[in-house]
């Protein structure tokens, strides 16, 4: 290898394949194509953004990312098939650079899934890469849990991918089962015993089921692997996947011992983090490594008397490294249009000139009710934004809730459905299954409520709540969001923004 090579590490986000496999994590075609754009302007190496043959809906926002891609390399995953990989290439090569990753399980218990006898796969992987290689140039090859792999035919099996016309091969612990020192092991092994090894780049691709995934990135990276495989927020099946915010402030502040970089701007991470936690509906914990809330707070009196001192008594970063403004005070109901843009522009957010005038009439009316608006009910407000669009066919107009510790609690709903206003009265087990109850009560349905979620935006009783909603419908999952300083109104039209998807989903699916 070069000394660049060894010197870059390569980030390839899988945000948009392996993190949507989380349950409920499903994202529309325009959240796709907004997550790509910012992945993109950050300095992703690679985005795998999707699973073309999957579905219809796949394949076309993987197409749509690769002909819009600016700088990243666009993938798209298949299996070892060739219709597979004739459906990925179809999909990615619009793209100014093109990749196919196809892969197949290699350990015991994945090798008895096909039902293939040891050399039976290593034909299977000879031939179908060599199909994926006539197609395009840059193809990565993955043995599926690799790290239960037998070292032996873990070594034939990349040696046979490499000569088919692999450029990279894609070190897989598929079950968060290795820990560090293996990690490094498996990567210098194949290095060392690999015919070829040296003219292609590893990769490695780490689950926390065991919550080592970070670790066993980077120790891979020190073990010859010059590509690490990650998600924004850690997103990804059972425990996640490696965290890519994670990797990239690792390297950075650790830069003495790990000598490596990469070209990812981590001033975009908490943008892109907050972004992901909206369209996703799964939000960052607490105690999150680098973008949780807690990251940069300090309580203890001890820790609160060195940061006054000097802020690198207890900080190893500085919150203005990944994109983190100090939240203030300097935004209320006297505030103009011109402050408004200038703070948002700070926060991340570019918006057009009607999308910044829709925000400032919300933002007044929610100066008007809190008395101090910080950067994170900013953040809120234009999230909320994006779930509240004109042509949606439910719309909840007007709102009024009875509640206390006597009898049922009541709710009184106005809900416009296709722009006609219908008005109900519902009772449930508290205010948030009444006004549920009201809006199926109006909008009849079978969608399944799988989770409903609170949290507070900011401190104070008079708090923003942001409330997610997750519904499945015929197999359809779809999530749902707004925030409001009522948390039962936010849970009203987190609950519709919820139903309109699952509409869309219907008209989309509906037979011409």
């Amino acid at each position: 290898m070069t000394n660049s090579k060894q010197d870059r590490v390569l980030i390839f986000d899988t945000t948009l394949r392996d993190g949507e496999q989380s349950p409920g994590a499903t994202m529309s075609h325009n959240e796709k194509l907004e997550i790509a754009t910012l992945l993109d302007e950050m300095g992703v190496d690679i985005i795998e953004a999707g699973f073309p043959i999957a579905s219809e809906g796949d394949f076309k926002a993987v197409s749509e990312i690769a002909a819009n891609a600016k700088n990243a390399q666009i993938c798209g995953l298949s299996r070892a098939v060739y219709k597979d990989i004739d459906r990925c290439w179809e999909a990615v090569k619009h793209a100014a650079n093109p990749r196919i990753h196809t892969f197949i399980g290699t350990s015991p218990q994945h090798r008895a899934i096909p039902n293939l006898t040891k050399d039976q796969m290593i034909e299977r992987i000879h031939d179908t890469v060599s199909h994926a290689r006539n197609l395009c140039p840059n193809i990565q090859w993955s043995p599926m849990d690799a790290t239960r792999t037998e070292d032996d035919y873990l070594c034939r099996t990349v040696e046979t991918a490499i000569k088919a016309g692999a450029t990279t091969i894609n070190i897989p612990d598929t079950v968060g089962y290795t820990a560090p020192a293996e990690s490094a092991d498996i990567i210098r092994m194949l290095l060392e015993r690999v015919p070829g090894a040296d003219e292609i780049i590893f990769a490695t691709h780490c689950h926390n089921d065991l919550g080592m995934a970070t670790a066993n990135s980077l120790a891979a990276v020190a073990g010859g692997a010059r590509q690490i495989e990650c998600t924004i927020n850690g997103l990804g099946e059972r425990a996640g996947n490696t965290a890519l915010e994670e990797v990239v402030m690792a390297l950075r502040v650790r830069n003495d011992i790990m000598p490596y970089e990469t070209r990812v701007d981590a001033t975009k991470l908490m943008n892109i983090s907050r972004r992901v936690a909206t369209v996703s509906g799964f939000q960052v914990q607490y105690n999150k490594a680098i973008v949780g809330k807690n990251a940069f707070a300090h309580e203890s009196g001890i820790h609160q008397d060195g940061m006054l001192k000097s802020a690198d008594t207890f900080e190893i970063m500085r919150p203005e490294d990944i994109g983190l403004t100090e939240t203030n005070l300097v935004m209320g109901k006297h505030s103009g249009r011109a402050a408004l843009r200038s703070k948002l522009a700070d926060l991340g957010f570019d918006l057009g000139d009607n999308q910044l005038k829709d925000v400032f009439v919300r933002f007044k009316e929610l100066a008007d009710r809190k008395k101090e608006v910080y950067d994170d009910d900013l953040i809120a407000l234009v999230s909320d934004e994006g779930t509240n669009a004109m042509h949606d066919h439910l719309q909840v107009e007007k709102l009024r809730v009875v509640c206390g510790t006597d009898g049922p609690q009541s709710a009184e709903l106005t809900l416009s459905i296709d722009g006609v206003d219908h008005q109900t009265k519902a009772t449930g087990d508290g205010p948030v299954d009444a006004v549920f109850n009201a809006v199926k009560a109006l909008f009849p349905h079978s969608a399944h409520l799988q989770l409903y979620q609170v949290s507070a935006v900011t401190e104070g009783t008079d708090a923003q709540a942001t409330v997610s909603v997750r519904m499945e419908e015929a197999g359809k999952i779809v999530t749902g969001q707004s925030a409001d300083t009522d948390t039962v109104v936010a849970s009203a039209k987190a609950y519709v923004n919820a139903l309109n998807k699952l509409l869309l989903r219907r008209e989309k699916n509906a037979p011409e």
